[in-house]
C-alpha cells in the first residue's frame, strides 16, 4: 500500500522522538491535558518536523490544529507537518490492545464507528476489522506500545503482521520518565522484530500532560 507517510517513517530511529517526530500524543479531546492549539503551538516551538495527535477514539483535534498551521504558513512561518491520527482499542489474539491510525482521510466514513469517544463492541472490535477500516480510510495501522500488554510483543507483533498491520511503535518510554527516552533493550528488540517482518517503525511520547517532552 503506497502512502506518503511511509517515506517519513523510514527515517525513524531511537533519537527521532521527541525532537523531530511524535506520532503518539493526546489532547483534552480524550484523556490529555493540552488544548489542541496549545499542543500544536508547543510542537511548533519545539521545531518538530512531523507529528500526529492520537486521541482515543477521537479525531476532533485535527481540524483546529490544521487550520492554525495553515495560518502560520500563510504568514511565512516554518511549521511541522501534521498527520491525522487516532488511537483505537481492539482485540488482537484475544488481548485488548491499542492501534494507532495514522494518515487517514479526515472524516472518512469507514472510521466513523471508532471516532465517537468510546471503544466499539462486537465484531468491529476485532483487530482485522479495525485494520480494514483504517486502510479503507487511506491510513496506516500501527500497533501502539507493543510491550505494554498481557501477551508478549513477540506474539502480538507476529499476529499483527499476519493481519496486515503496517507497523509498530518501536521507540517508546516504558519507564515513563519525566523527560522522554526510549527504553533501550525492549525497544531494540521490538525494532528488530518489526524490521525482520518488513514493518514500519514509529515513535511517540504518548504525552497526556502539558509537556510534549514526556508522558
Amino acid at each position: 500500500m503506497s502512502h506518503p507517510l511511509r517515506s517519513v517513517l523510514a527515517d525513524v530511529g531511537p533519537d527521532s522522538c521527541p525532537g523531530s517526530f511524535n506520532f503518539h500524543c493526546h489532547t483534552i479531546c480524550s484523556d490529555g491535558s493540552l488544548e489542541p492549539l496549545e499542543l500544536i503551538r508547543q510542537a511548533s516551538e519545539r521545531g518538530l518536523s512531523h507529528l500526529a495527535v492520537t486521541d482515543h477514539h477521537s479525531a476532533r483535534a485535527f481540524q483546529p490544529m490544521a487550520d492554525w498551521l495553515q495560518a502560520q504558513r500563510d504568514a511565512g512561518a516554518v511549521v511541522p507537518t501534521l498527520w491525522t491520527g487516532m488511537e483505537i482499542s481492539c482485540l488482537l489474539k484475544g488481548c485488548l490492545v491499542h492501534v494507532l491510525a495514522l494518515g487517514f482521510e479526515p472524516g472518512h466514513a469507514a472510521l466513523e464507528p471508532y471516532n465517537r469517544g468510546d471503544s466499539v463492541v462486537g465484531e468491529a472490535l476485532r483487530a482485522d476489522a479495525v485494520v480494514k477500516a483504517i486502510h479503507t480510510a487511506g491510513g496506516l495501522a500501527v500497533l501502539a506500545h507493543p510491550a505494554r500488554y498481557r501477551l508478549g510483543h513477540d506474539v502480538l507483533i507476529d499476529e499483527a503482521a499476519r493481519l496486515g498491520f503496517d507497523g509498530g511503535e518501536a521507540w517508546y518510554d516504558y519507564d515513563m520518565q519525566t523527560v522522554w527516552a526510549p527504553s533501550p533493550m525492549i525497544c531494540e528488540a521490538i525494532d528488530r522484530q518489526l524490521a525482520n517482518l518488513g514493518l514500519l517503525r514509529t515513535c511517540g511520547t504518548d504525552s497526556h500532560g502539558i509537556d510534549l517532552g514526556g508522558r
